[in-house]
């Protein structure tokens, strides 16, 4: 599996072709303050209406969200709902060429009724479905499969979003996905909650949920063994290249042919609302397909990707920024924000290259204040990302004499990094830090106002393109006043001389 955060920036815009059911979602939220007098059921009085892309169109949103192009294949009916819809996915970038608008049968639309209690808490009352899920006829199908063929030649990867409303069926899906497969491309299928998955025989890799593969296989899903003996029945039965079983809370499990089943793990979430997120993992599976991705590489993409989803309410698309952004997080959860030499620099690279502007600040941090934490909050606000030098203790010796540090550098370094506007905090030796400066090459360095015109590596920022900012300081709030004052409470110390603050 790649360095995930690496793999994401260097993704490009891959081109996906996706078919699949296209569908509105509509949202009726108002307040449910009391029980209606005709029936024991709730009265809704209607505070907005939005609507959104729901089913496939959901996909080519989350798949431009994360930063590549889409061409959709489906139909959607010569109706209100069908312009609406397709007049969405436009405006989000998609290419709409090839959704067919089929007369005499209604856009598959999603009327969700939500109540509000004291308009804060969201809960679904009940949907509402318009549709027709009866076959399309043979020269819409016709259409369809010859636009799958022409949108391969120019990419490489086929994402089908399943929702058996009658874009794939029994025989023309396994003939589209021929088709693909001799053009050299990819498949991935979110499948339908169906009991056959012989429908999609010959696809790359299959995403059924823990329900959708329960059905299709019979096994009942309770851990590991289950989720392989689900898998490999699900392999059998489409001769697929992998499938990937999403569980919720619980990550997923990745089964491929002939090998043994791992199962990827997610970070506890507060799952809020589980609607989209199938439609999340599959946009980045393809995504990541695109860009070479491994199958463990796709789908741990797709874990944190829909695991961002299932935090909000009703479907959102989730942002490359966003994925980037929470890889960062657990990157830092899992070797913390005290970093070395060496692992900062890598992730100074990966930050230049993904265009961040990164902030560099630094000092002795000796017995942290309520001056150091607003200091180091404005500075964080300047950029994207905040890297705090402390002095080693031997610097510090240097700058302060022989009575500092009172705090040593591991544990300074520590405190510091449990500040939530500090992203790194490295520790330097040198009496100064030039050196540090030139090598990450910031492209905003925050110090003291009290150092106007002496900021050390001034000249070196500006002259890269980058800026100097001061920030204004508190004079009462510093380490040498906490200490004088701890001195002449306990009287075992000598008192500090006056220093510039830090």
């Amino acid at each position: 599996m790649r360095d995930l955060m690496g793999f994401v920036e260097s993704l490009g815009r891959p081109r996906i072709t996706l078919l699949g059911d296209f569908m509105l979602d509509r949202y009726i939220y108002g307040d449910c303050r009391r029980i209606s007098q005709e029936a024991p059921v709730p009265v809704l009085r209607v505070v907005r209406q939005e609507s959104n892309c729901g089913g496939a169109a959901s996909v080519a949103v989350d798949i431009i969200a994360l930063g590549a192009d889409v061409s959709c294949i489906g139909t959607v009916g010569a109706d209100e709902a069908g312009e609406d819809l397709v007049s969405r996915l436009i405006a989000a970038g998609a290419k709409t060429a090839a959704i067919l608008k089929v007369p005499n049968r209604p856009t598959t639309t999603k009327t969700r009724l939500i109540g509000l209690a004291q308009q804060r808490h969201q809960q679904q009352i009940m949907r509402v479905d318009e549709e027709d899920a009866s076959p399309l006829e043979d020269t819409v199908l016709a259409s369809i499969r010859s636009a799958v063929r022409s949108e391969l030649r120019r990419c490489s990867v086929l994402a089908i979003e399943d929702c058996n409303k009658a874009v794939l069926t029994d025989v023309t899906a396994p003939q589209i996905i021929a088709d693909a497969r001799a053009a050299g491309a990819t498949v991935l299928v979110d499948p339908a909650a169906i009991a056959d998955y012989g429908r999609y025989r010959g696809a790359s890799l299959l995403t059924p949920n823990r329900q959708e593969a329960e059905l299709a296989t019979g096994v009942l899903i309770s851990d590991d063994d289950s989720c392989r003996r689900a898998a490999e029945r699900i392999l059998y039965a489409t001769q697929a290249q992998a499938v990937v079983i999403t569980l919720d809370k619980q990550g997923a499990f990745l089964q491929c042919a002939g090998q043994p089943g791992k199962r990827l793990t997610t970070r506890e979430r507060q799952v809020y609302d589980v609607t989209g997120a199938g439609d999340v993992v599959l946009a980045m599976l393809a995504v990541a397909a695109a860009g070479g991705a491994d199958w463990e590489t796709a789908v741990a993409l797709a874990n944190v990707a829909g695991g961002l989803e299932v935090e909000r309410f009703g479907v959102v698309p989730i942002t490359r920024h966003e994925v980037l952004d929470e890889l960062a997080m657990q990157k830092r959860q899992q070797h913390g924000k005290v970093v070395d030499v060496k692992t900062l620099m890598a992730e100074v690279r990966r930050l230049h290259a993904a265009g961040k502007t990164i902030v560099w600040t630094n000092g002795c941090f000796d017995i942290l204040h309520a001056g150091h934490v607003e200091y180091l909050n404005f500075a964080r606000r300047q950029g994207d990302a905040l890297i705090v030098g402390v002095n080693s203790d031997r610097s510090v010796r240097l700058n302060k004499g022989p009575n500092r540090p009172i705090v040593g550098e591991q544990d300074r370094a520590e405190v510091l990094a449990a500040l939530g506007c500090v992203d790194y905090v490295v520790i330097f030796d040198d009496e100064t830090p030039i050196r540090m400066i030139e090598k990450i090459a910031p492209n905003v360095l925050v110090k003291g106002a009290d150092w106007a015109g002496a900021v050390v590596g001034q000249d070196i920022v500006e002259a890269a393109g980058g800026t100097v900012v001061l920030a204004e300081l508190r004079p009462e709030r510093s380490t040498t006043n906490i200490i004088n004052k701890v001195a002449n409470v306990y009287g075992n110390a000598p008192n500090c001389q006056p220093e510039k603050p830090e």
